[in-house]
């Protein structure tokens, strides 16, 4: 059986006001990748769903494909389209 792995999940925009907070820690099955964690965003937000294919996914301050697996202790940011000065 898989193990969990924890990860930080930074917030910014339409996700921080959905959540009330700029971060999150949540857990995923080993072999997880980076699009469960917007898919958990959206299954537990789903006035979120409009931003699915808008929302860059960052990985440890790189930005990465939805497929990237996730290791115990990863920080995944969530960007949709940010506009303003």
């Amino acid at each position: 059986m898989p193990e969990p792995i924890s990860i930080t999940v930074k917030l910014f925009a339409i996700y921080q006001e959905a959540y009330g907070q700029p971060e999150v820690q949540w857990q995923f099955s080993e072999g997880a990748t980076v699009g469960a964690v917007r898919d958990r965003a959206l299954a537990e937000h789903p006035k979120l769903e409009a931003w699915r294919d808008r929302t860059r996914l960052g990985l440890n301050l790189q930005f990465v494909a939805d497929d990237t697996p996730l290791k115990d202790g990863d920080e995944v940011v969530l960007i949709p389209p940010v506009s303003g000065g």
